[in-house]
């Protein structure tokens, strides 16, 4: 697929067809950059759901986000394994992530409890297992970019055109600023990582960001560093993506990626988001 075609995928939200599943979408005032991201990519798969592949795929995404103990990924997984189609359909989790919901202080939670009053509670598989969430279908991520909302669809456009200025794959880029940011240009981490890309004060300075809030110039210092990174490695990819998450020097510390929850689901996020392995080191 060449640049043309990708930027012909950047389109607006489809019309939700599940809205049974979940009638509004999640609240995310004040949430942190991943964890809105998750939301986020959920909420997308419920509105776009052609099967329970999908559905299953969102209730997953909603269990990764409780996981950093989101209240409105609790709530959202709840509904998914409540009002899910059959096949996804269950009442045990259901009950489980609703009653985690309320117990975390999310108001809507509780009024759903009183229908599961039979069923029991049991810690669903995924909170607990780190491979729990690899085993669920590969995202589909072209899909998931024809549905971005405008605001989001100018930032991912922009991604597209600079990207091959670095040398550096247009797959790879959206998937880094969707996992980091959810092209939010705006976006501040408990880490103080910023904009676009979530880069730190000292990366961004490294490699000579201007104005960080500034989505364009961002956007290149976040390439710069994948560029970087491309070349320290030899362009592996798994190992790219865990220096962009963690920093260089754990992925040496620890010969490849280090064994961090967080890294390590972000990492498998980002390159199935890019289906790559490898990537070949730039000439530029």
């Amino acid at each position: 697929m060449n640049l043309s075609h990708l930027v012909l995928l950047i389109m607006l939200f489809a019309a939700p067809v599940q809205a049974a599943v979940a009638l509004q979408a999640p609240q995310m005032d004040m949430v942190p950059p991943r964890i809105k991201a998750l939301l986020e990519e959920a909420w997308s798969l419920e509105q776009s759901a052609m099967g329970s592949e999908d559905q299953a795929l969102a209730g997953a995404i909603y269990c990764e986000a409780a996981r950093y103990g989101s209240p409105e990924a609790h709530y959202r997984a709840g509904l998914i394994y409540l009002r899910g189609p059959g096949d996804v359909r269950d009442l045990v989790a259901a009950k489980s992530f609703l009653t985690y919901a309320t117990e975390l202080g999310h108001e809507q939670a509780v009024s759903l409890l009183p229908e599961l009053q039979e069923q029991p509670i049991r810690q669903p598989v995924c909170l607990t297992q780190t491979e729990a969430y690899r085993k669920v279908a590969a995202f589909d991520f072209g899909r998931y970019v024809r549905q971005l909302p405008l605001t989001q669809s100018k930032i991912a456009a922009l991604i597209l055109r600079l990207a091959p200025e670095y040398g550096v794959t247009p797959e790879l880029a959206i998937a880094v600023a969707a996992v980091e940011s959810n092209f939010d240009p705006r976006a501040l981490s408990p880490k103080n990582a910023q904009g676009v890309m979530q880069l730190i004060p000292a990366t961004a300075a490294r490699f000579n960001v201007r104005n960080v809030w500034n989505p364009e110039d961002n956007i290149r210092g976040g390439l710069a560093y994948l560029r970087w990174l491309h070349r320290r490695f030899a362009g592996d990819l798994s190992k790219v993506v865990a220096a962009y998450n963690a920093g260089e020097a754990a992925v040496d510390r620890h010969g490849g990626i280090p064994p961090y929850y967080e890294t390590q689901s972000y990492v498998f996020r980002v390159l199935s988001f890019a289906r790559r392995n490898k990537h070949p080191v730039s000439n530029h």
